[in-house]
């Protein structure tokens, strides 16, 4: 079985989408997988509520409890290599992970962002977009690299951008198509692995 692990920092709603999906579309059979924990960086997270009712182990690395980055990177990896991760999903984990971690689980460690990325690294993305004038917003689900906001663009969905709107309202239309395309994504890659694991049996 292929374990997914989640970071969160706060309500975790795109976690959640992703486990319902799994729980919907029998990831555990159809693709040997399933969501093993969820860990956050802060104790009062009410993701981690949800994941307990669930019945999925959590776990809290409290970035305020170490001096520095690197050994806040050290202790979450400890706790994500508990669970022997195929994939692990950052979902509203607002922490800028540092290049050993990310390069710890290069491949295999994926974000998703509320932009539609190049455009709108970082933070204020609907705020931004909105300055910008923009027409069309959007999130995208891509591969983490050391460069933030940055990697391969797995999945991107778009919204549009009404005359009335504010990062509020905007946020939310976005929020709706995250929830969709961040399950996807990670089905897409769970079942691409299973097939080059398949293929390399039969080589």
């Amino acid at each position: 079985m292929k374990n997914i692990v989640i970071l969160i920092s706060g309500t975790g709603s795109n976690m959640a989408a992703i486990v319902q999906a799994a729980r919907q579309q029998k990831w555990s059979e159809r693709l040997g997988a399933r969501v093993a924990a969820v860990i956050s960086n802060r104790p009062d997270a009410k993701g981690l509520l949800f994941a307990r009712e669930q019945g999925i182990a959590t776990a809290v690395v409290d970035h305020t409890a170490h001096a520095s980055r690197e050994a806040f990177d050290a202790a979450l990896a400890q706790a994500v290599d508990a669970h022997r991760p195929a994939l692990v999903a950052l979902a509203g984990f607002m922490r800028v992970l540092t290049p050993g971690f990310v390069a710890r689980y290069a491949g295999r460690l994926l974000n998703i962002h509320p932009s539609l990325l190049p455009a709108f690294a970082g933070l204020h993305t609907h705020q931004r977009a909105l300055d910008e004038g923009c027409k069309v917003a959007g999130a995208t689900v891509h591969q983490v690299t050391a460069q933030l906001d940055h990697g391969q663009i797995l999945a991107q969905a778009a919204v549009p951008v009404l005359p009335d709107d504010t990062a509020e309202t905007l946020a939310a239309r976005v929020l709706t198509q995250e929830h969709l395309i961040y399950p996807q994504a990670i089905a897409r890659l769970l079942a691409a692995q299973q097939e080059a694991a398949e293929r390399d049996r039969t080589q």
